[in-house]
């Protein structure tokens, strides 16, 4: 099977869905298997092509926006480096409703001393909202970079209760 553009699965398809959101449209990327990303904005490689994962995702998405899912249980597999990983897995053990620091979760995959560095792999996270790192906050409660912008995330925080 052909990918409609460059994939980081070279041998399998990459499937790529646009839907819409409270923030505006979001593009929605992955294989038949998994969410691989997830990004703000149109920026599909090509039309729609729909998967059962993607499908998945959107309806999870939509119950999240409505206030009615709290976890996300589409199987995902963001690429990164095995440090990012970590931090993006611990990100998805911040429970809805509550923050953590880049310090916190620094600590959570035993680098204390590497707050920087979670907050770069934070940045570079594939799969934002699903895997939440709009709920990691700076020192002092502030909050600080979104890949949407802030008033995304202030947005999401909202939603979840934590402003």
């Amino acid at each position: 099977m052909k990918t409609a553009g460059p994939s980081l699965f070279s041998d399998m398809a990459l499937y790529q869905l646009l839907t819409g959101s409270p923030f505006g449209p979001l593009t929605l990327s992955g294989t038949e298997t998994a969410l691989t990303g997830l990004a703000f904005g149109d920026v599909r490689e090509a039309g729609d092509r729909p998967s059962p994962v993607l499908e998945q995702a959107v309806g999870e998405l939509a119950a999240y926006f409505a206030g009615a899912r709290r976890e996300f249980t589409v199987p995902l597999a963001p690429a990164g480096s095995s440090f990012q990983k970590k931090v993006w897995g611990a990100l998805r053990d911040v429970p809805y409703g509550t923050t953590a620091s880049y310090k916190e979760i620094a600590q959570r995959i035993g680098k204390p001393g590497a707050a920087i560095a979670v907050g770069q792999a934070n940045s570079r996270n594939p799969i934002p909202v699903i895997i939440p790192c709009h709920r990691v906050i700076g020192a002092g409660g502030k909050l600080v970079g979104y890949t949407g912008g802030l008033h995304i995330k202030t947005a999401l925080l909202g939603l979840e209760g934590v402003l």
